[in-house]
């Protein structure tokens, strides 16, 4: 599993252990064990020890803890230390969070859900993170919009997207698709996604998976134009050539190139 490459990441209840191996099976990239919001208070002691049980077996996973400042943050980076994991680290808010985790567990997928976090993505990703994630269902319980809604977020998901780019992160990780008996509903949201420059999407059941993995993986059309663009570009003696009617340039080709890099 990289977390830093990977299309889905799909959620699963850490007091479920009978779920994790019919996730690992789904065909996500990545399997994010839940510590956090599926999980009863409670539950959670119990909920890691199923956890670390899977990590110990060898199977890779991303992890959510619970936020900096709860009753078993503390408990839950003492019992990941020393593992190879990514720990998610829900409501990132500022560098100094990501450091304090990064200093006990190395990895952390930062999950941005909070207005203070959206306007310190910078210094997020600054602090080494391997991805930025956006929350959408906390965050528009912050500012009081439809986590739904595809406007109401256009602003956050480009604020993570030019932080990530700046920082020469990977694309940042969707929020969930809560509807599930409607794939139009994840199709348009997959779209949208797609076309402000996120690279994956986090999902909430595995009959997302497939749809996610094939949103972000470059279409048979899109490999053909940048296998086109390539061949132009090398067997020209100029920095300019004419493909499919439309002029080509080095960022053309830098684009035509990264996208190759991920067939």
């Amino acid at each position: 599993m990289n977390a830093a490459s990977a299309r889905s990441f799909l959620f699963v209840p850490g007091d479920r252990p009978e779920r994790f191996a019919k996730a690992a099976g789904s065909g996500a990239d990545a399997v994010v064990l839940d510590l956090e919001d599926a999980v009863a208070p409670a539950a959670r002691p119990k909920a890691l020890e199923h956890v670390l049980a899977w990590l110990d077996a060898g199977n890779p996973a991303v992890v959510r803890v619970n936020g900096v400042g709860t009753a078993t943050h503390d408990a839950e980076l003492a019992a990941l230390a020393g593992r190879s994991v990514v720990v998610m680290l829900p409501k990132t808010d500022s560098a100094a969070q990501v450091a304090a985790v990064r200093a006990r567990v190395g990895q952390v997928l930062a999950l941005v859900e909070t207005a203070q976090g959206v306007t310190a993505a910078d210094e997020i990703c600054a602090a080494g993170v391997v991805r930025l994630a956006l929350g959408t269902v906390d965050l528009a319980a912050e500012l009081g919009v439809d986590p739904a809604s595809p406007s109401a977020f256009a602003y956050s998901r480009g604020r993570l997207v030019m932080a990530s780019a700046a920082a020469g992160l990977p694309a940042p990780v969707d929020g969930v698709t809560v509807r599930l008996d409607d794939p139009s509903v994840l199709d348009d949201d997959l779209v949208r996604a797609r076309e402000l420059g996120l690279g994956a999407k986090l999902c909430v059941h595995p009959r997302q998976v497939a749809a996610v993995n094939a949103a972000f993986s470059p279409s048979a059309a899109e490999v053909a134009w940048a296998e086109r663009i390539v061949q132009a570009a090398e067997a020209s003696s100029s920095g300019v050539v004419v493909v499919d009617g439309a002029m080509v340039d080095a960022p053309v080709v830098t684009r035509a190139r990264r996208l190759l890099s991920r067939v």
